[in-house]
């Protein structure tokens, strides 16, 4: 009776231990989970998901509506319909550190922090993973992640995100070399821009941005760029971004270099009967509901939209500049820039370059 009982185990043994084996040698990312009579069926079905951008970038203009799009499949149709996570996540171009915008599961959904109620997945077909987003800001580039999750399934595909925009060079109203890094940073966002990254600098290098100064990155560095190499400008050697490299953030002071995006507005020249004081020229843009432009306004108008005015005019910062595209005669060299009369006196007369926003 025990050889008779010891054989059942075995066999009963043997049988449990060909159907574990049959069970872990299947090839399966996921399985199913069906509910009959009160048992548990497992349904092996391989669900292994693919995720894809479409573009590898998408170039914006701040305040724009702006879509990332991102896409995945399965790579054989699974059994029951899934319901996977979908989260996107940032990577600022100025810091790199990953930040979340976006998870959803189904039609729920939460966005975070700055992107909160700006961000929402488009959904428009099955498996349409890619992110909307509303009025574009100066700190939004950078690189965007998509990943889809499913069970054991995690699988992600990246887009850059880049602002259409210029790089421009800054000084404090003192002259050369009077800001710290924090207040670099301040001084940007004061004239409508973003501290530049050496990306956005090195891609001005290329369109042609020659300048002698050292300022502050977003990094934290200190760089500048040379196209016409000469002795007082680091010496007679090749042509470049040259680099001084990180610098103490409090101690050191340095000029800046902004970054400022495509305007959704007009900039426009404007003198009454007669020149204007600065607090003149203030009252002047309000009372044709407009306002004093900023630095970043008038190089972007520059840049952008054509502006040419040979006169020089007030800016926010208590700079005096005007806006060349068609060098000419007693408008200063004979290529396209923005001129700077530097800091004047706030009670000099000149005119003033106002801002007027599509949104007023």
């Amino acid at each position: 009776m025990m050889g008779c009982c010891l054989q059942t185990q075995q066999l009963v043994i043997f049988l449990l231990g060909s159907q574990l084996s049959l069970i872990s040698s299947a090839h399966f990312s996921d399985h199913d989970v069906l509910e009959r009579d009160g048992h548990k069926d497992f349904h092996v079905n391989d669900v292994k998901i693919y995720v894809e951008p479409d573009v590898a970038s998408v170039i914006a203009v701040r305040g724009d509506n702006v879509t990332l799009p991102c896409r995945f499949w399965y790579q054989s149709e699974p059994s029951l319909p899934k319901t996977v996570r979908i989260k996107w996540s940032w990577f600022s171009a100025a810091e790199g550190q990953e930040t979340e915008v976006l998870v959803a599961i189904g039609s729920r959904s939460r966005s975070v922090g700055e992107f909160r109620g700006r961000v929402q997945l488009r959904q428009d077909f099955p498996g349409d993973a890619s992110l909307l987003m509303t009025e574009f800001q100066l700190n939004d580039a950078g690189r965007y992640r998509c990943e889809v999750v499913d069970g054991l399934e995690d699988k992600s595909a990246v887009v850059d995100l880049q602002l259409q925009g210029l790089v421009f060079p800054y000084q404090h109203s003192k002259g050369r070399y009077h800001l710290s890094f924090i207040r670099a940073q301040q001084v940007c966002e004061e004239q409508g821009s973003t501290l530049a990254t050496l990306r956005q600098l090195f891609q001005a290098w290329k369109e042609g941005l020659n300048w002698c100064n050292a300022g502050w990155l977003a990094d934290g560095t200190v760089q500048y760029p040379i196209t016409r190499p000469r002795m007082p400008c680091g010496g007679h050697v090749t042509a470049g971004v040259r680099s001084y490299g990180r610098r103490h953030l409090h101690q050191q002071r340095y000029d800046v270099f902004c970054f400022s995006s495509s305007l959704r507005g007009t900039v426009f020249y404007l003198q009454p009967i007669r020149k204007m004081n600065f607090t003149e020229a203030q009252q002047a843009c309000q009372e044709a509901g407009a306002q004093v432009a900023k630095v970043g306004q008038i190089y972007t108008a520059w840049k952008f939209k054509g502006l040419d005015h040979c006169e020089a005019g007030w800016l926010a910062d208590g700079s005096v500049r005007y806006a060349i595209n068609r060098p000419r005669k007693n408008c200063g060299p004979l290529e396209p820039g923005v001129r700077s009369f530097g800091f004047p006196p706030p009670q000099h007369k000149h005119g003033v370059y106002c801002y007027k926003s599509e949104d007023l």
